[in-house]
């Protein structure tokens, strides 16, 4: 083994440190309950589902942003496409704080589509660096990056409560773009792929006990596979549950008589046990398998959301751990999935591409439960004026169900998953031209 690698091997930890303190700012994704109830009433006059669709656009442009960050990296590796994605991020943070009553659809465009769009042209490019410098201990290192990502929810919602309560909401958004900003831009001149070809000292690639091949697909061989409607439909209905609670964890813990301080442990709660599963899930996946813990963890989802109801006081926390444990886990084990199954080659685009169908999930799962968030509002005439004074979860059950019969579903297509083999990908083309 060259002196060259040997010294690659010691360091690869920079780049990954590096991806890690990014992650950490792309984590406010997930405070968004935080500022869902002010959002709803200041810009939207109440109407929670136009509020939660800001959030359902950002996740859902995430994916498309992802594709496109991909592909950029794997052209010119991972540098420039952090460096230009965290001015795309910040941008649209900063614009999101000139949002106005008036004119609500600027936070759709500002917060929801470009703060969406350079939010993803990093992540997938961050997680396919990371796992090419440990193709060692892929799903380990894939856990740690996404795991970083959850964590920043822990981080910035401390962080997002005091600017509110200080500034008001829309001003907290300005703030955290100038954040992301100088973390992004700053921490991109550490972030590079590794040669070609590297492999960390004294590892030799071994065949897969869980018989899956190692192969790199083009994203055109890619398409062309069931396997790859199989995987992005699964992580669709996946992550409904997860997102549900993501963005309604704050409101539905006031539904139990919490007050707003208390009510906003609830999204440190799913944040830190989404951070810690993307970790775990990702571990245990290299040792069960990807499929198998998929399927465990959304046998899980589909029961635990079905009692968000029946959950009372501490016990409402409990569920929430739940259910952001197990939706880490998905977003722990999904990218390393897609790099078994389709090679870590062009793991940046593919895995942006899959991730088409978290955004589909992420917009249909968060309307949903916007439409019914609404139904289950008590409302009240103080000083003449109607207002929210409640919420009555038992209307929200029907988006409880919708999303367990998600997860049910996710089950059964993920039951019918077998790896791609890349010559029956060739013969596709070849019968196809």
């Amino acid at each position: 083994m060259s002196e060259a690698n040997q010294h690659l091997t010691k360091t690869r930890w920079i780049p990954v440190l590096a991806c890690v303190v990014i992650q950490l700012c792309l984590g406010t994704a997930y405070i968004w309950s935080v500022f869902q109830s002010g959002i709803a009433t200041k810009l939207f006059g109440g109407d929670n589902a136009s509020a939660a669709l800001t959030f359902s656009l950002l996740l859902g442009v995430l994916t498309l942003g992802s594709t496109i960050g991909g592909r950029m990296q794997d052209k010119s590796g991972p540098r420039p496409v952090v460096f230009w994605g965290g001015i795309v991020l910040g941008a649209g943070f900063i614009l999101a704080s000139f949002s106005t009553p008036a004119a609500p659809w600027m936070l759709w465009i500002s917060y929801g589509v470009i703060g969406g769009f350079g939010m993803g042209m990093i992540y997938s490019t961050v997680i396919a660096c990371c796992q090419k410098w440990y193709p060692d201990k892929r799903g380990l290192v894939t856990g740690i990056i996404v795991s970083a990502l959850g964590f920043g929810g822990v981080v910035f919602t401390p962080v997002a409560r005091m600017l509110i309560r200080s500034v008001g909401e829309l001003a907290t958004f300005g703030v955290l773009g100038v954040i992301f900003l100088v973390v992004c831009i700053g921490s991109s001149f550490f972030v590079r792929n590794p040669p070609e070809g590297f492999r960390p000292n004294g590892w030799e690639p071994k065949p897969s006990k869980h018989k899956i091949l190692h192969q790199d697909f083009t994203p055109g061989e890619m398409l062309r596979t069931p396997q790859f409607y199989l995987v992005t439909g699964t992580l669709l209905l996946a992550c409904m549950a997860g997102l549900m609670m993501i963005g309604f964890a704050s409101p539905i813990a006031m539904a139990k008589g919490m007050t707003v301080e208390v009510a906003a442990v609830g999204v440190m709660v799913i944040s830190i046990f989404n951070s810690f599963g993307r970790v775990f899930w990702g571990t245990v996946s290299d040792k069960l398998g990807r499929r198998n813990t998929l399927l465990l963890l959304l046998g899980v989802t589909a029961i635990s959301i079905l009692f968000v109801n029946l959950a009372e006081g501490i016990f409402i926390f409990a569920l929430i751990a739940v259910i952001g444990f197990s939706y880490g886990g998905f977003l722990g084990v999904f990218p390393s999935l897609t790099a078994d199954f389709w090679g870590a080659k062009n793991m940046g685009t593919n895995y942006g591409i899959v991730l088409l169908g978290f955004g589909i999930g992420a917009i249909a799962s968060s309307y949903v439960a916007g439409i019914y968030k609404n139904a289950a509002n008590i409302t009240s005439i103080v000083d003449g004026v109607s207002k929210v004074t409640g919420t009555d979860l038992t209307k929200m059950q029907p988006a409880f169900l919708f999303a367990s019969g998600a997860a049910v579903l996710g089950l059964v297509l993920m039951m019918l998953l077998k790896p791609p083999v890349r010559n029956a990908a060739a013969v596709t083309v070849k019968k196809s031209a």
